[in-house]
């Protein structure tokens, strides 16, 4: 409960203060990590549209981003919910996640790890990065 009141005074503070509001983007830039593999992906989440990463499906409902003149801060959004073969499905995450404070609001999962980088405007699905998973992991080998 401390950290749900907590999340909303911050989102209340960030994105009410000062002289110009935030934002609204269509997508949301995310990064997942995978504890077991120790592999890290980023992927774009659509406004509205579902994701799958791993066994989690993330939903974006909301991204904001403050203008250029305001220090500089993303916030997403995101019911993330766990699909399991042979279980029902699990609602693990439905809030407002940080990409200045990842830990003030995050996803509880023994085995994933998902944060938000940024929110931005896509004009079209050609840019989301999750096309190609293994290209990402090739990245990162380098």
């Amino acid at each position: 409960m401390k950290k749900i009141v907590v999340s909303c005074v911050v989102a209340a503070g960030l994105f009410s203060s000062g002289s110009a509001l935030a934002d609204a983007k269509n997508t949301a830039v995310l990064q997942g990590l995978d504890k077991v593999t120790a592999r890290t992906q980023t992927f774009d989440v659509p406004l509205n549209q579902t994701v799958k990463f791993g066994s989690l499906d993330i939903t974006l409902r909301h991204c904001d981003r403050t203008p250029p003149e305001e220090p500089p801060e993303s916030a997403a959004f995101l019911e993330i919910v766990e699909k399991r073969e042979g279980a029902d499905p699990k609602q693990l995450f439905s809030g407002w996640m940080f990409a200045s404070s990842p830990a003030l609001s995050a996803l509880q999962h023994p085995v994933y790890d998902v944060w938000v980088l940024e929110c931005v405007n896509r004009q079209d699905k050609a840019e989301n990065t999750t096309d190609d998973p293994a290209a990402g992991e090739q990245q990162q080998s380098q």
